[in-house]
């Protein structure tokens, strides 16, 4: 006897290995950042800061509990249409975790604050496209990915910020 799903939903097996996969992706962009500089802390109160910079002790909270729910928000957009039916979606979810990635090792790691900035910026942007193309298949996954919006905004005004002051520009 052989049970389908419905259509544009998979069977648990899939979905449960799909959620591994979004997580392992995820996880893969967080592990870049800390193993390509893990001095950040100690890096970051070296820096001239605004007085508006949070404390290197909230970063990681923050960023624990925006990585989970960019995760599940991949797999949500991936639940309702899969890889053919949401390949623009996903692809630029793909892209901007590679652009998330590759913030961490240019702002502390190779010390270019200035590429950072570009790279956060170009963050943003593909972010913003992001949610309103995940907005079309799954609200829930578009909102998932608000508060992670608001924070890189935020980091990149910071970003913005610590770059002016360190260089004196």
């Amino acid at each position: 006897m052989t049970t389908r799903t419905a259509p544009g939903r998979s069977s648990l097996g899939a979905s449960l290995i799909a959620a591994a996969v979004f997580a392992a992706a995820v996880t893969a962009a967080a592990l870049i950042g800390v193993l390509s500089s893990p001095g950040t802390a100690g890096d970051y109160a070296a820096l001239q800061q605004p007085p508006w910079a949070p404390p290197s002790w909230l970063f990681g909270p923050v960023w624990t509990v925006l990585y989970a729910m960019i995760a599940l928000s991949g797999w949500l957009v991936w639940r309702e249409r899969r890889w053919r039916g949401a390949r623009t979606e996903l692809s630029l979810f793909a892209v901007q975790l590679v652009l998330n990635a590759a913030w961490t090792p240019l702002f502390f790691a190779a010390g270019l604050r200035g590429t950072a900035l570009v790279d956060i910026v170009l963050l943003v942007v593909t972010l913003s496209v992001t949610i309103v193309l995940f907005s079309r298949v799954s609200r829930w996954a578009a909102a998932l990915l608000v508060p992670y919006w608001a924070w890189t905004v935020f980091a990149t005004a910071l970003n913005f910020s610590i770059w002016q002051l360190n260089t004196g520009g």
